[in-house]
Formats: C-alpha cells, sequence, structure tokens
C-alpha cells in the first residue's frame, strides 16, 4: 500500500501536479453536450471510456471527483447510493447527475448535484479541470468533474439517494497496486472493469474507472 506521506501525495504538490494537467476542454472536440433524453448508441458500453461518449445519442451528466485537501493527505469524498434507486443501488459513486438545461457548464452541474445529494456547501469547491468522457450502460454521457474540496464542511444527505459518504486516501487510489482488472458477462458481452477495494468498500465500475482515468493522467 502506498504510504500516505510519500512527497508524490503532498497536498500542494497534488493539485499543483492536477493543474498542470487537466484543463475545461472535453475531448473530442466539436461536439455540443446533449441536454435532451435520445437514446444512446447500442455499441456505446457501460462503464468504457471512450471518444463516442461525446457522440450525439447520449444524455448529459457530470459527476464531483472531490479531492478534499487536508493540510497532509489528500482524501478523495464518494458516496453509497441508497438502496431505493431504481439503478446502481448501493453502489460507490461520486456525487452527480444529469445536467439540466439551466446549468452553465459541467462544473455547474457537478457541484449543484453534490450540494442537493450530500449537502456540500459550493464554496468549499474550486474545480480544476475535466476527465475523460464516460458513457453508462443506462445512456448518461458523464463528464467527471476533478475539484479542490476545502475541508472542515458538514454534509447533509439526501436519503432517498444516498446512503453514505466517506473519504479514501487519494495515495490508496492512485497506487496502480490497488487496481485490479476483472472481466464479467454483461447483456452476453464480456466486458472489463477495475476495482479498487478498500477496506468494507468495494469501489468497481464506472467510479474505479474515472479513478483509473485520473491515474492515467497524472500519473502514468
Amino acid at each position: 500500500m502506498t504510504d500516505l506521506l510519500d512527497e508524490r501525495f503532498a497536498p500542494t504538490r497534488v493539485f499543483a501536479h492536477i493543474k498542470g494537467r487537466l484543463t475545461f476542454t472535453i475531448e473530442p472536440p466539436g461536439h455540443d453536450l446533449v441536454l435532451s433524453d435520445p437514446v444512446i448508441d447500442d455499441e456505446v458500453m457501460a462503464g468504457q471510456p471512450t471518444a463516442l461518449a461525446l457522440a450525439p445519442g447520449a444524455r448529459a451528466a457530470a459527476v464531483l471527483v472531490g479531492l478534499v485537501a487536508y493540510p497532509r493527505e489528500v482524501r478523495v469524498l464518494l458516496t453509497q447510493r441508497a438502496a431505493g434507486l431504481r439503478v446502481h443501488a448501493g453502489q460507490i459513486a461520486f456525487p452527480g447527475g444529469k445536467i439540466e438545461s439551466y446549468d452553465d457548464s459541467p462544473a455547474a452541474a457537478a457541484l449543484r448535484e453534490a450540494h442537493e445529494e450530500v449537502g456540500l456547501p459550493p464554496a468549499h469547491v474550486e474545480p480544476l479541470g475535466y476527465l475523460d468522457p464516460y458513457v453508462t450502460g443506462t445512456g448518461f454521457r458523464v463528464i467527471p468533474v476533478v475539484a479542490r474540496v476545502e475541508p472542515h464542511f458538514d454534509l447533509r444527505l439526501n436519503p432517498g439517494e444516498v446512503e453514505d459518504a466517506f473519504e479514501t486516501p487519494f495515495a490508496f487510489l492512485m497506487d496502480a497496486a490497488n487496481h485490479s482488472l476483472h472481466s464479467r458477462e454483461f447483456d452476453g458481452k464480456l466486458r472489463q472493469f477495475y476495482a479498487m477495494p478498500y477496506g468494507e468498500r468495494y469501489i468497481w465500475g464506472i467510479t474505479a474507472g474515472i479513478l483509473r482515468n485520473l491515474f492515467e493522467r497524472l500519473y502514468s
């Protein structure tokens, strides 16, 4: 396991590195976000980072990859989805949801959703850039918004959406030794996905895929 005191993961170095690597440009350019509800192309599968994530036909969504900047370490804010939700019930996720027509940007949508789901005050959040888009099997094109989060906030969970919120060390999640690649059959097709188990928390699927993309953008 990665040493939490590893200088690579000192907060000042982490955030300087992120600012040097990420931008607010969504790749590939040339496609506008879709704010309506068309049906996604059947060939775009769940949790796979792909250029098709910006093709027409997917609903736009954003999630907040919140990096909490404690004095000696960075931790990642994650949620456990409520058990009664129609899709992905009980799974580990980032705060987020659909980009509405009144949201100024994916970053604005991610901040709004994080405030609605867990009560994270927008004043504590500084967006730093976007990761690669993802497409889910439920038809959403997800833009991950990486952001610095100032600590010492009080969360208020929306019980209809979130069962729990917790933090995981950034250093653990950015250690490739903690990334395991699995295969499973989805709808008759074999698909690969990452998993990053941490204690009793099983981080996998699109959440682990986004974290893997963050690792690749920063340290690969």
